[in-house]
């Protein structure tokens, strides 16, 4: 099972950025789904969260700026950020908990990281 980022880039504060993340492999179903960040110096830090079922939540300092989506079809996640600032300039992490066999083991899964970067 792979993940694989795409989306980041350098943006002015204000400005919106969508970011998305495609699993690949072999497994039977995606639990959870959602977004880390690291800022440099900082601990990966939890960002936003999709069930599912499509029941999100997310951090506070985010909320009401960033939305998270999914497509069950395509086994990918999204994170529409809008109104960036400077303080979430950091390293994105997307991470899915996959449902590997119909035992139903099943482990999480991180992608391997994109850098969003907001200019003041």
């Amino acid at each position: 099972v792979q993940l694989v980022e795409s989306g980041g880039g350098l943006v002015q504060a204000g400005g919106s950025l969508k970011l998305s993340c495609a699993a690949s492999g072999s497994f039977v179903s995606i639990d959870n789904m959602g977004w880390y960040r690291q800022a440099p110096g900082a601990q990966r830090e939890w960002v936003a969260i999709i069930s599912k079922g499509g029941s999100t939540s997310y951090t506070e300092s985010v909320k009401g700026r960033f939305t998270i989506s999914r497509d069950n079809a395509k086994n990918t996640v999204s994170l529409q950020m809008n109104s960036l600032k400077p303080e979430d300039t950091a390293v994105y992490y997307c991470t899915m908990n996959i449902i590997r066999n119909l035992m139903g083991a099943n482990r999480d899964y991180w992608g391997q990281g994109t850098q969003v970067t907001v200019s003041s």
